[in-house]
């Protein structure tokens, strides 16, 4: 992996990031953000499908954001990865850059609209929605 451009993408006001890191099948990408149309996930969320972040992963986007200046620093993200495009039910890989650097869950799109408000108001921490998980590392909120 060549290094990934710095600093991240910044998402639009009061959205959050969805960074695309697998390339391998455009219909599942489209498929998703067609899910988390559905769900109304679309309007807390900035897309971004840029092939160098292909194949990123947890750490380079950790270390990606440690070298941002402090005005571009993310607090979190969203990651379209493989599992996001090949589960039926599109769990996007949440991941804290800010209190704890590199804790994920994952996130069904229905449950991403307020996961997403909450985290870029700051009313609930990101460990708060981590610590709500499944045994699969899933928040599913109150679906």
């Amino acid at each position: 992996m060549t290094a990934i451009p710095t600093p991240l993408p910044a998402p639009n006001d009061l959205t959050s990031l969805v960074l695309r890191a697998d390339f391998s099948d455009d219909a599942a990408w489209d498929e998703l953000r067609a899910v988390m149309r559905s769900e109304g996930a679309h309007r807390s969320a900035t897309y971004v499908s840029d092939p160098a972040y292909a194949g990123v992963t947890i750490q380079n986007l950790v270390e990606a954001d440690a070298a941002a200046s402090e005005d571009d620093k993310l607090a979190y993200l969203f990651l379209v990865d493989q599992v996001a495009l090949t589960d039926d039910e599109h769990p996007l890989l949440a991941i804290d850059l800010a209190e704890e650097p590199g804790r994920t869950f994952r996130v069904r799109p229905a449950s991403f609209t307020d996961v997403s408000a909450n985290l870029a108001v700051g009313n609930v921490d990101f460990a708060d929605f981590a610590d709500a998980t499944d045994d699969t590392g899933t928040y599913h909120g109150s679906e």
